[in-house]
């Protein structure tokens, strides 16, 4: 099964150079997703040592994530001018100065600069070492390809959390960007070194400025209400509002535009395609899903099962080691199998999981979280990278940065929608229980009678028996709404079996 249709005259590369390209390549993804979570167990430590508070400090994820995510779908139009390895090269060599720049920063305002300026030059990264890394692989190999391709990009955001808790407690926040630099330098030297001469063919495209101008505004905005909703009360905060406007002018104008303009920053044509279109739906839908299992779990960890940040991402970091395991040997499977099948497979794993999750209670202890995460990096391979394949199905080998850009774009887009309306979802699942739950515990029921009465035998006065059983309840009404959640995934991951089947990855 070829993921793209070859238009690309260069000889197969030798074993050696293939091997350092790849490695290359796969660092430079792997630093880049990385970033994306890495500072977020670093925030408090970061707002302290720069004077500021830890919400303020937030903007730090924020600034990143909407100049990131503007960037990532005009990264093909900006290959077709500047040449797929010459961008590539540029964006790695940038990301490592303002990583390096970012660990030096004295004020807050200069890493804010400094975090947008890497999410803007992080955007064209991920598409781009895609693009080039199926390029320079023979048809048959192109799925192992993808397979590496999305070990590194599964295994970064888990890592992410772990890797900056520890270097945030042991040695310094500014080290978090520090490490970038030596990953970086690697990357842009070993790309350029191999693939200099074989460079994709550029046109000087006009800019699309009406285009860039409404992606820039509605992205952004769209972003930051994301990223800011569940903090500012979503809708009761005028600030909201204002943002969930302007996202729906400006991104409603840009597709009208971008559909009817002869030189588009983003080809939206693209969704015109049976294979694209129902492989980017199921990456949105299935990535928003799965994400949002990725964040609830440790907050409620760290909330209200008293783990440390470090523990609570070792407990969720099973899910990456067997995602690294399992990425190559499904990429390959992607030659050989009907990608339907293992998608099918990966989704129907994925509802199986979250139903199992949905069974929990306050008592789990540490062995079981971890044992029962660890499948679930099967299932992630197993829809992640079959869908990366199928998107790409059938696709120029010119049109390949864009669609990738385009695909991986909507992917950011869920994580964001994942993590947003799924604490949302949680906060209000928890009030509702809490209320329930309180209703069912009144002073002259005599249950409660009871167990406030052993409460008092044990030591407790009066008022801490009812402080402590206002915090048994709140547990309880927490866990309760996390298994709802974990309930209502099973239940998303079931219909997208039948999404997939729409799609003809033989075409």
């Amino acid at each position: 099964m070829s993921t793209a249709q070859d238009d690309n005259t260069h000889p197969p590369l030798p074993a050696g150079a293939l091997f350092v390209v790849t490695l290359s390549l796969a660092l430079a993804v792997f630093m880049n997703v990385l970033d994306v979570s890495i500072a977020n167990v670093s925030i408090p430590a970061i707002a302290g040592n720069l004077g500021v508070s830890t919400s303020q400090g937030t903007w730090v994820i924020t600034s990143f994530a909407v100049a990131n995510a503007i960037a990532v779908p005009v990264s093909g139009w900006m290959a077709k001018r500047v040449g797929e390895v010459k961008l590539f090269v540029w964006c790695t060599v940038l990301f490592t100065l303002f990583s390096f720049l970012c660990g030096l920063s004295g004020s807050f305002v200069m890493l804010l600069v400094m975090r947008a300026a890497q999410g803007v030059v992080a955007g064209p990264m991920i598409p781009l070492s895609q693009s080039l890394l199926l390029a320079n692989y023979p048809p048959d190999k192109r799925g192992f390809a993808n397979g590496i391709w999305g070990m590194t990009a599964v295994v970064g955001p888990v890592a992410g959390p772990i890797l900056g808790g520890w270097i945030t407690d042991n040695i310094s926040w500014s080290w978090i960007f520090y490490i970038n630099v030596p990953v970086g330098a690697f990357a842009a030297a070993g790309t350029w070194l191999v693939l200099r001469n074989r460079e994709t063919e550029t046109q000087r495209l006009p800019i699309d400025l009406v285009g860039l101008a409404l992606l820039i505004v509605g992205v952004g905005a769209l972003q930051v209400m994301l990223d800011k909703g569940n903090d500012e009360a979503w809708f009761q905060s005028t600030f909201i509002v204002v943002l969930a406007i302007t996202a729906t002018v400006f991104l409603a104008f840009f597709v009208v535009w971008e559909l009817t303009d002869d030189n588009p920053v983003v080809d939206l044509k693209l969704f015109g395609r049976r294979n694209f279109t129902v492989a980017t739906l199921c990456v949105t839908l299935g990535f928003m899903t799965y994400f949002a299992g990725v964040v609830l779990l440790p907050l409620w960890l760290q909330n209200e099962q008293g783990y440390t940040p470090t523990w609570a991402g070792i407990t969720t970091a099973s899910l990456g080691l067997m995602g690294a395991i399992f990425s190559p040997i499904v990429g390959r499977l992607t030659d050989k199998i009907d990608l339907r099948f293992i998608v099918t497979f990966g989704m129907l794993l994925f509802a199986g999981l979250s139903f199992l999750k949905a069974d929990a209670n306050t008592q789990i202890n540490f062995e079981r979280l971890f044992l029962t995460r660890l499948p679930w990096g099967i299932g992630l391979a197993c829809f992640f990278i079959p869908l990366i394949t199928l998107s790409l199905t059938g696709l120029p080998a010119s049109k390949v940065a864009s669609a990738s850009g385009l695909f991986n774009f909507m992917r950011l887009i869920a994580l964001s929608f994942g993590t947003s309306l799924s604490v949302t979802m949680w906060d209000r699942r928890q009030a509702y229980h809490d209320h329930v739950l309180s209703a069912h515990t009144s002073v002259t029921d005599p249950l409660t009678q009871q167990w406030l009465a052993q409460a008092q035998a044990q030591g407790m006065s009066e008022q801490q028996s009812y402080g402590a059983l206002a915090r048994v309840i709140s547990e309880q009404s927490f866990m309760l709404g996390l298994n709802e959640m974990y309930y209502l995934a099973g239940v998303i991951f079931i219909g997208l079996t039948v999404l997939i089947w729409l799609s003809r990855p033989n075409e």
